[in-house]
């Protein structure tokens, strides 16, 4: 496994990113730190987490996964071997000031993340959603003053479209801010408007790092959803049956299974994969919840498809 760099940071991160979104959620505290070392011990060495996990889950506040995560570096002793991503920019309450990309609430959510991680130090700082309600400038300006201060070495945009992230870049440029060095788009090969396109191809102009997530789409491309079987029981089963459960999903499922049999992979290795061999992506954020699943995941890092699986497999997740 050879490790990437992030854009054009000095990062090396590892091709799969491991999601911190079920720290605190799904997998409490003891199956956190289990999921985390493995994904270590493992090669891994790059962590996505946001202020806001887990606050959709009842008697939640958000800070959740950061206060996992800061309890696992504290007690590992590993800051110095991972490289860590949180976000800022989504609702942490109902008041104007407590979501969005404004001045105030930027300074407010990165000193609590600073906490809440037990570091001095965020490697990556990303824009969770875009905020067209506060200027580009007031955004940028607040994030290139944390850059200044020492509390975030680079920064990032996730969920943008590529004219709001081209107007963002050419925003920096003209001000002499910090750019946005990285993107974080929604990607897997049943979901591929968002990224592919406009946006792929500002990313590769402009020379970003581009960590992608939601790889399994929701878990369908691991191969666990079958015709002819039950679903799983699992709250997300019913969306992912009504979104996945289709003609092109299935044909899908069929390039999965026979590239995996024929590259002795899972079909969640080669899904994975198929996202890290993409033009301009650097790596692919999935997320576990025990060390078996972190150990399948590891392996989509050495598995090398050629290029008629790679050929097949985006021909099969054509839009029909």
């Amino acid at each position: 496994m050879t490790l990437r760099t992030l854009g054009p940071t000095e990062l090396r991160v590892s091709p799969l990113c491991l999601g911190g979104n079920v720290f605190g959620w799904t997998a409490d505290e003891a199956a956190s730190f289990a999921v985390l070392d493995a994904y270590v011990a493992g090669g891994g060495n790059f962590i996505d987490t946001a202020e806001v996990y887990s606050r959709w889950v009842p008697g939640h506040q958000g800070g959740e996964s950061e206060t996992i995560l800061g309890r696992w570096l504290q007690a590992r002793k590993h800051r110095d071997r991972v490289v860590i991503a949180t976000k800022v920019g989504s609702a942490m309450g109902e008041a104007p000031d407590q979501k969005g990309l404004s001045r105030k609430r930027i300074l407010d959510a990165v000193d609590g993340s600073l906490r809440r991680l037990q570091t001095d130090v965020i490697d990556l700082y990303q824009a969770h959603f875009d905020d067209p309600e506060t200027p580009l400038e007031e955004t940028l300006a607040t994030f290139d003053e944390l850059i200044k201060a020492g509390k975030v070495r680079h920064i990032g945009a996730s969920n943008y479209t590529a004219p709001r992230l081209k107007g963002a870049l050419d925003t920096a440029q003209r001000l002499g801010l910090r750019p946005y060095e990285t993107m974080q788009p929604g990607y897997n090969l049943l979901d591929r408007e968002e990224f592919e396109g406009p946006l792929q191809a500002l990313c590769q102009e402009r020379g970003l790092g581009v960590l992608t997530y939601y790889g399994l789409a929701s878990g369908f491309l691991s191969g666990k959803y079958r015709k002819d079987r039950p679903l799983p029981s699992s709250s997300r089963a019913a969306r992912v049956q009504q979104t996945y459960m289709n003609e092109r999903g299935f044909r899908v499922l069929d390039a999965l299974d026979a590239i995996a049999s024929q590259h002795h992979a899972t079909d969640s290795q080669v899904a994975l994969a198929w996202v890290m061999a993409q033009p301009g992506v650097t790596c692919a954020i999935a997320s576990a919840t025990s060390v078996v699943q972190v150990e399948d995941l590891l392996g989509s890092m050495r598995l090398q498809l050629d290029a008629e699986s790679l050929g097949r497999l985006t021909e099969a997740g054509k839009p029909d």
